[in-house]
């Protein structure tokens, strides 16, 4: 909650668009706490029913979500799974952020025409070193291949993103913003980090 309150503070006074992704038990609770857009972590591919232990968009647009990520290095699907999930948060008028490891999976991915794609190479989510240092070609390659499929699509870069300048590599290498995780909930002053990854833009 707190973390989400200082996304929403410092995101209004930077004049930066934000949103927030918690875990799915306190996705409710922070839609109805603040303005920001909350966008859960997964939803599955199924029509409401009986799917025990499954998100459906349904039960997250009434729980006042946004939308929700896709196919995370941490949680991947199969590429009928991601069609179906896009396609029921589309009808129930949620937005899908798909994430892709690399180039050609995040071509694959922006011939759904996603609101987003989260281009994310697995071995560097939680490092220490951006992918828009570290392997600034995928960051390029992956823009410049979602905008030719899907130009309506935008790109975020995730991966290692911790300073101001990994976001201005990212948005100089196509991207239009960022999926930022570790760097922090790992910090020992997320509002200063907050602030430092806004300053990017």
């Amino acid at each position: 909650m707190r973390l989400a309150q200082a996304l929403e503070e410092l995101g209004k006074a930077s004049g930066v668009p934000v949103a927030i992704a918690p875990a799915m038990p306190d996705v409710a609770r922070l839609a109805s706490a603040v303005a920001i857009p909350v966008v859960a972590q997964h939803v599955d591919p199924f029509e409401p029913g009986p799917h025990t232990g499954f998100v459906t968009a349904e039960s997250l647009a009434a729980a006042g979500a946004r939308g929700s990520l896709l196919n995370h290095s941490e949680h991947p699907i199969s590429r009928p799974e991601i069609g179906e999930a896009v396609r029921r948060l589309t009808a129930v008028g949620l937005a899908a952020v798909v994430c892709a490891g690399d180039v050609e999976p995040a071509r694959v991915v922006a011939e759904l025409s996603p609101p987003y794609v989260a281009v994310e190479p697995p071995e560097l989510i939680g490092g220490s070193v951006s992918v828009s240092t570290a392997r600034p070609e995928i960051v390029a390659g992956a823009a410049d291949a979602v905008h030719t499929v899907s130009p309506t699509t935008l790109v975020l870069c995730g991966a290692g993103i911790h300073d101001r300048r990994d976001v201005e590599r990212a948005i100089a290498l196509g991207s239009e913003g960022v999926l930022v995780a570790s760097a922090v909930t790992r910090s020992k002053n997320p509002m200063a980090t907050i602030e430092e990854l806004l300053a990017g833009f």
